[in-house]
């Protein structure tokens, strides 16, 4: 049996129920997963190819999980996604590069770590009723809130945090969220295998099922998955998953977050998905 390493995080030493999905397609390929903990010393001898998946403690420490990532392309294994696909993936500037290429985003305001703004001003000056704040890097909604005019002033402390500790992004709120809902396209080896359609619960803003929002498997419009595509099209680097984040305007996609580090895949979204995944893992053995 060949041996490959999934990276996973402290909090599923043994991978993710929706991980364990590829095990038994990869099996059938010959091939073993064994889990590493990315921040533990200990790396295998025979790790093979390593695959980043629940490494989701990542954003707390994120020089750290960058010089992992570099000493573990450094040593040997490929690793995948590729080094540099994940550095560039990390901070949220990504965004900006993508939109200066075409892609929809939506409208943000960039403010780098240590930028002096204040946020009650800048919402005023852009006319916007209702924004989103984020951290440049992070993950699972960590330290985004939405705000307004009104609530603003209240927030500059922990905006001035926020600021200090990282830069951030202020966003105008997609109010589709909301009522829509937030697509999420899964692409393996650059193509396309599945979606799922994710909402809110009444009130909130974040999608993400831990917050209790609904995901739905649902089939998205061709041209929508055309759209998606043509995002993963811009990538330059070879990617073993990918997920295209985004919302439907008008029959559009407004991209909200490309994933290339540690998305969750959705596996158990489509009876067929493990098994692309695992023939997309084989190819690269």
């Amino acid at each position: 049996m060949k041996k490959i390493t999934f990276a996973t995080c402290e909090k599923y030493p043994d991978l993710t129920e929706d991980d364990r999905l590829v095990i038994e397609p990869l099996g059938r390929h010959g091939i073993e997963v064994n889990p590493l903990i990315w921040d533990s010393e200990f790396m295998p001898n025979q790790a093979g190819i390593v695959v980043i998946r629940s490494c989701w403690d990542y954003h707390f420490k994120s020089q750290e999980f960058l010089r992992w990532i570099r000493q573990t392309e450094r040593q040997g294994p490929a690793l995948w996604n590729p080094a540099r696909a994940v550095e560039w993936n990390l901070n949220k500037i990504y965004l900006q590069d993508l939109m200066q290429q075409g892609v929809a985003t939506p409208e943000t305001v960039w403010l780098k770590q240590n930028a002096q703004a204040d946020l009650q001003t800048l919402l005023e000056e852009k006319g916007w009723r209702k924004a989103v704040v984020k951290p440049l890097i992070s993950a699972t909604a960590f330290r985004t809130w939405v705000t307004s005019p009104q609530a603003a002033g209240s927030e500059q402390i922990a905006f001035a945090q926020l600021l200090s500790d990282s830069g951030a992004i202020v966003q105008r709120f997609i109010d589709e969220v909301q009522t829509r809902g937030e697509w999420s396209f899964i692409f393996f080896g650059g193509k396309y295998s599945h979606a799922v359609l994710k909402k809110p619960k009444e009130g909130d803003f974040r999608v993400q099922e831990e917050y209790g929002g609904e995901t739905k498997s649902v089939a998205p419009a061709a041209e929508l998955i055309e759209q998606a595509q043509r995002i993963i099209e811009l990538i330059p680097e070879r990617l073993l998953f990918a997920r295209v984040d985004a919302v439907e305007l008008n029959g559009e996609l407004c991209l909200m977050e490309l994933e290339l580090i540690e998305p969750f895949l959705f596996l158990y979204a489509d009876p067929l998905a493990p098994q692309r995944f695992a023939d997309e893992i084989a190819s690269l053995c």
